[in-house]
């Protein structure tokens, strides 16, 4: 394997199956065969290679999953280079400091994603927001009719970087080799892709699930089909397309997984592989979903991005199930070892609680231009010398050999499928100058955890909203805060402090400071100001049956009290997996046209009822209501 690069084996596909589909959009109308993507891939490269692109070099991709990124990152892979996938749903000055930290000179666009803006409107923009020196380049729709570069990468060699969250206040760059991405494609213990399999690409690029989806399909014979966000359409219309498309094989972030099997736990039947990763899996929402209509094979996939996408299994059947409490992440994958380590990097007994590290070829290289906090996280086992990733994660193992977590040794969380760093959002918010003091901290489990945040103010912040106005900090910190951080690491709620409690040792007190919520309002007053601890919100008159409806299905999925009509989704601690289940008990309850998006994007409570009322055929709830808005894609984040 070691010897072989990701296009090596793609090159196999396409001699074996020229004519086999290996990628189509259905909603565009688009299909390349392999044939066809081994060409349009070449003449990029070809291109790629005529501007100076070099063995080793890193390109960035600012593109959504589509045809055209498919062919990128192939384009880049036969030029001997290594792509960057960029996240089309994260603010700019965060795009453009990915870019500067890579330290890369192009950026390969996409010109029909450009006409359409993207889901960001930031690719249409490219070039103001790119460092400068970084040279935009359009894929290819024709022979630019220059030689093809004949560079033979090797099993070491990058093949991507993944920027992910980082401690220190930056994100951080796993540089991710070909050999990597074979162990995780070639032999697999824990899926199975037939020639002609249909596997759905759902993933943001950005996201390394996306290299599952891509190259598992690609080095096997698979088609990749470009999928809708589950949030772009209602999920009625979403989970039939998994049936219409004839997709086989998915993967699916937990949170998105536990809400559609709440709402339609029979939507994976038709599946033979359905791999759900990201975060600790539900018994419950696991059960229903074997109850109701099962896929043919249902895996809970644990991995971090240093370990390219997946280095546990496990699955998930009635049998496998008995008699456990809480759903383990399994065993090894193929080629892989796991091991359990006290602080001594030493094996601990079975049931004992340990360090998971990962060890064999699917390990990163490291993290790109950053040598400490490489030492820091890949290192040697002592007794070997093998190279492992300490993950961070602790866990213990089970008497069957499987390996349960059981929680974090680091202040990382996991939220909705994302890898976080909790001090990441407090260096940020510090950055702002608005505050001298920030805490942050995960509240909730599954689809309704959420971010929230406390600030005491600085002196700059204080008079940047004036006096007696410090309800307004939290508004103008998040909006700061919207520059440089993606919306999924952006606290729901911040809660504005007169001082900071402290333990006993002189740290701040983090279980203090949690007590505080149950003491603080659960949403803005409507009036504006900010209500004191203990304060009790008038529950207005309900002014419509439609109204009433929906507040009660607000009040069940975010798990609130109170709901009023002037009340805002977002900043009720809503998000786009909570909105798909509104949207979901919406349309089952009022049988109209409800979609996640239209949650999402109304300003209030009240607004996605005008919404709504516009949906109604004839005399219905508010007929003749005009919806409010704009509609468009809203990605899951």
């Amino acid at each position: 394997m070691a010897a072989l690069s990701v296009h090596d084996v793609v090159a196999q596909q396409v001699e074996q199956r020229p004519d086999g589909c290996a990628v189509r959009d259905p909603a565009e109308g688009e299909g390349l065969s392999y044939r066809e993507l081994w060409e349009r891939a070449g003449w990029l490269a070809a291109e790629l290679a005529r501007s100076g692109v070099r063995q080793g070099d890193l390109v960035a991709v600012p593109q959504d999953r589509s045809v055209d990124l498919v062919v990128t990152f192939l384009g880049i892979l036969r030029c001997g280079a290594a792509y960057l996938p960029l996240d089309g749903l994260a603010p700019k000055d965060r795009l453009a400091g990915i870019v500067a930290e890579s330290g890369t000179r192009w950026a390969v666009h996409s010109p029909r994603q450009d006409s359409l803006a993207g889901p960001a409107g930031c690719w249409a923009e490219l070039r103001s927001w790119l460092p400068r020196g970084v040279e935009p380049l359009p894929v290819l729709y024709e022979d630019p009719g220059h030689p093809v570069p004949d560079v033979r990468s090797q099993g070491d060699d990058p093949a991507y970087v993944s920027f992910t969250s980082g401690s220190t206040g930056r994100p951080k760059g796993v540089v991710v080799p070909h050999r990597a991405v074979l162990r995780l494609a070639l032999r697999p213990r824990f899926y199975a892709v037939e020639p002609g399999d249909q596997v759905a690409s759902a993933a943001n690029p950005a996201f390394d699930a996306t290299t599952f989806e891509l190259w598992n399909a690609l080095t096997a014979g698979g088609t990749v089909v470009v999928f809708p966000s589950a949030t772009g359409l209602p999920l009625d219309d979403w989970t039939a397309l998994i049936r219409s498309e004839r997709i086989d094989t998915m993967f699916l972030t937990t949170s998105l997984f536990h809400t559609v099997a709440r709402e339609r736990p029979d939507a994976f039947g038709t599946l033979r592989n359905l791999v759900v990763g990201g975060e600790q899996l539900e018994m419950a929402a696991v059960r229903k979903v074997l109850a109701a209509e099962p896929p043919g094979r249902l895996v809970n996939g644990y991995g971090p991005t240093e370990t390219t996408t997946f280095a546990a299994y496990f699955d998930c059947t009635e049998d496998t199930l008995a008699g456990l409490e809480r759903i383990p992440v399994g065993y090894p994958l193929q080629d892989t070892t796991l091991h359990l380590l006290d602080q001594d990097l030493k094996p601990i007994p079975t049931g004992d609680t340990g360090e998971l590290c990962v060890g064999g070829p699917g390990v990163a290289l490291g993290y790109l231009r950053r040598p400490e906090l490489t030492a820091e996280r890949f290192t040697t086992l002592p007794e070997n010398g093998e190279r492992i990733y300490r993950t961070g994660d602790t866990g213990r193992q089970l008497p069957d050999g499987a390996i349960e977590l059981l929680g974090r040794s680091d202040r990382q969380v996991k939220l909705r499928g994302f890898r976080i760093e909790l001090e990441e959002i407090e260096r940020a918010a510090l950055d702002c100058g608005l505050a001298d003091s920030a805490f942050v901290e995960k509240v909730g489990e599954g689809p309704a955890a959420s971010l929230v945040g406390f600030v005491l103010p600085s002196a700059d912040g204080l008079a940047a909203v004036g006096a007696g106005a410090v309800a307004e900090l939290p508004a103008l910190l998040d909006a700061r805060l919207a520059r440089t951080l993606p919306n999924y690491m952006r606290p729901a709620r911040w809660l504005v402090l007169d001082r900071v409690p402290l333990g006993s040792t002189g740290k701040a007190d983090r279980a203090q400071l949690l007590k505080l919520l149950s003491a603080a309002p659960s949403a803005p007053d409507p009036a504006g100001s900010a209500p004191t601890a203990g304060t009790t919100l008038a529950q207005p008159p309900v002014t419509s049956e439609l109204v009433a409806v929906l507040g009660d299905i607000w009040r069940e999925v975010l798990s609130t009290e109170q709901v009023l009509p002037e009340h805002n989704f977002l900043e009720l601690g809503g998000n786009s997996i909570l909105a798909m289940q509104v949207a979901a008990r919406a349309r089952q309850r009022l049988d109209a046209p409800v979609d996640a998006g239209a949650v999402l994007l109304c300003d209030t409570l009240g607004e996605l009822a005008v919404h709504v009322a516009g949906a109604f055929p004839g005399e219905g709830l508010a007929a003749g209501s005009e919806p409010a808005g704009p509609e468009r894609e809203v990605t899951v984040s």
